[in-house]
């Protein structure tokens, strides 16, 4: 029998449990609980991320969002100090973006734009042969919202722009711009546009799309001329600069900011 020995007084035994009852259940600490229900809400929030995610993956065309968004850009920015559009070295502050238009194109905008800091008046300076529609007209609105002005060209490091092309559904994003300054020898290409989707109806989908590239374009001050244009070929037809000027796609050929 063990015996238990206080600080004072004599050694006495241990208490007797009565005969027949049973032994009191051990009592878990409140620390134990917490951990364990932390434990168990992180493993739920991070299964819904993983399940969310796959279900944003399975969706088609997920996986190149993605990959446009957070893995490798199809644009490319790089900020100029001060560009002049009329050969001549300085001027306005300008962005010069250059790439394919990707699915998340819009977004990436945004973010450069944001880490730019252009001020209204400041250019969008553009070389790209296209890409994604809407993203381009998202683009496009941003552009406009902001006031900033757009034009076609690649610059060197001391902001003489050299001529550069701008095709597809870089013309809508070349559109926001307000002004859109032309650079000599630089081209801007039409084409028509058609959804790349299985559709039911193809000839109703493509005339959806013109409907909304004709909205979108007399939003931005364009003559409704540059849809007729682009309806004649699936092929890219480069605009002659007075055809462009008579549109309003161009509205300065002079380019001094």
């Amino acid at each position: 029998m063990n015996f238990r020995r206080p600080p004072t007084g004599p050694s006495v035994a241990p208490p007797r449990m009565p005969f027949g009852q049973p032994a009191p259940p051990p009592v878990r600490s409140i620390g134990h609980r917490r951990r364990y229900w932390s434990v168990a809400i992180f493993v739920l929030l991070v299964s819904g991320v993983l399940i969310r995610a796959y279900q944003d993956l399975s969706r088609p065309d997920a996986w190149d969002y993605w990959k446009d968004q957070y893995v490798s850009p199809s644009l490319t920015s790089t900020l100029i100090a001060r560009i002049g559009l009329d050969g001549a070295a300085g001027g306005r502050r300008a962005l010069f973006v250059k790439g394919e238009i990707g699915p998340a194109a819009a977004n990436w905008f945004r973010e450069k734009l944001e880490e730019a800091r252009l001020a209204s008046g400041d250019v969008i300076l553009l070389s790209s042969p296209g890409g994604n529609l809407n993203q381009a007209t998202i683009i496009g609105e941003i552009i406009r919202a902001r006031g900033l002005a757009t034009a076609v060209g690649t610059a060197d490091a001391s902001g003489r722009v050299k001529p550069a092309y701008c095709a597809s559904a870089c013309v809508l994003v070349f559109a926001g711009g307000k002004p859109r300054y032309g650079v000599l020898g630089s081209a801007l290409g039409v084409h028509r546009f058609t959804t790349t989707k299985p559709v039911g109806d193809p000839v109703a989908e493509t005339q959806r799309i013109s409907g909304a590239v004709l909205g979108y374009m007399t939003k931005m001050g364009v003559a409704s001329s540059i849809v007729e244009a682009m309806s004649e070929t699936r092929e890219i037809r480069w605009l002659a600069p007075k055809e462009a000027l008579a549109m309003n796609l161009i509205t300065d050929p002079v380019g001094r900011p």
